[in-house]
């Protein structure tokens, strides 16, 4: 057996911590920032007093906003015609996922002369990169899921197929995050859920991958017991710090671990998160029951290991249970019919879309189209296995 373990980067974590920005882009000899977030996170008060602050502290700041969530590659396009006319050296990615993706994307192929879908995370398609212009990055999550502060990719829809795709290289890796709970304090209830579930489902399916990576299972198995222990805390009481704090830390424990691989759960979102514009962390906490009981053969012994850890009992149905309830008290719905009408889905293409998706690879069990089929049946219907 041969593998490669990676393991992320520097990490300023602590309330406040966005005080230290200017010294992290000061550290990463960042003079001309290219300050990237979404729609809605540049017009929060949170936003344009970081922004202000930073502005006492570095001369030349340039800022790049037009994108929501779910970015597609025109977003990226345009954030790099953006950094190139302001002459930047750097970018700070700010805010949840798409933010993030966005964000590192824009650094990667501010130095490139390919289209960014020749990266796409098939193989060694990386190695096409041009390494010597990645300009370095400053990741600041302002919500508990993604993870992808200290994720290698990013995941970036293509307009024109409506697939999401992967985009990877090592120097998507951002060398310094900075981790502050004050800045998710204001996430409201129902994206303080659907973040968190995001975390725990990357915390789950990377613990249960195939394959040999005791750190990464080490590390996703303690991320799995902070969101236990501080998820429904937060979302009742979003100002709880030490909460908060637990979410930011589980979040980038789920990227860290999920290089070892992700599983069906990933699979089936990510059609519908470029289909229909679901959230992602929703529709992995809505698909989540429905992979686990199709992998119950392979995964029982692994998830039963745990159960003692979790102060569960030691059996896959109190784990199962966990979960159900969890979704409950979060108001998260059981079936994929209660968010997007049954005359709109097409399981047939869904499911083509789910089989080839790079997180189909390492799911526990070897899916085919019919396996696909069915699982998307079941979440329609609220069947599990």
């Amino acid at each position: 057996m041969k593998t490669n373990w990676n393991y992320p980067t520097s990490v300023w974590v602590g309330e406040n911590r966005i005080k230290d920005l200017s010294q992290a882009c000061k550290n990463l000899k960042i003079s001309r920032p290219l300050f990237v977030t979404d729609k809605d996170l540049i017009n929060l008060n949170m936003t344009k007093n970081i922004i202000s602050e930073l502005k006492k502290k570095i001369s030349v700041l340039s800022i790049f906003s037009n994108f929501s969530g779910n970015p597609i590659g025109e977003n990226v396009e345009e954030g790099v015609l953006e950094f190139k006319k302001n002459k930047c050296d750097g970018v700070i990615a700010f805010g949840g996922g798409s933010g993030l993706d966005v964000g590192k994307a824009i650094a990667f192929m501010s130095g490139q002369s390919r289209p960014i879908w020749d990266f796409e995370d098939i193989g060694d398609y990386w190695k096409r990169a041009d390494e010597k212009n990645i300009s370095p990055i400053v990741a600041v999550p302002t919500t508990a899921g993604t993870g992808s502060e200290t994720g290698r990719a990013s995941a970036i829809i293509n307009k024109k197929t409506g697939v999401k795709k992967i985009i990877f290289h090592p120097k998507f890796l951002p060398s310094i995050v900075i981790l502050d709970p004050v800045l998710t304090v204001d996430l409201s209830p129902r994206l303080t859920a659907a973040t968190g579930m995001d975390a725990l489902a990357h915390n789950l399916e990377a613990f249960c991958a195939p394959g040999f990576h005791p750190m990464a299972d080490g590390i996703s198995i303690e991320g799995i017991k902070l969101i236990k222990k501080s998820l429904l805390i937060a979302v009742k009481n979003g100002k709880d710090l030490t909460a908060r704090s637990d979410l930011l830390a589980a979040a980038s424990m789920g990227s860290t671990a999920f290089q070892k691989g992700l599983g069906a759960i990933h699979s089936l979102s990510h059609p519908v998160n470029s289909q229909f514009n679901l959230h992602h962390g929703l529709s992995n906490a809505i698909f989540m029951p429905y992979v686990l009981t199709f992998n119950r053969n392979l995964i029982e012994k692994k998830i039963v290991s745990i159960c003692d850890y979790l102060n569960l009992e030691k059996n896959f149905e109190s784990f199962l249970n966990w979960i159900l309830n969890l979704r409950k008290e979060l108001n998260i719905p059981h079936k994929l019919s209660d968010m997007i009408e049954v005359k709109n889905i097409n399981i047939d293409k869904l499911s083509q879309m789910a089989l080839d998706d790079p997180s189909t690879e390492t799911n526990p069990k070897k899916m085919t189209i019919d396996d696909m089929k069915i699982l998307y049946e079941h979440s329609i219907s609220g069947k599990l296995f």
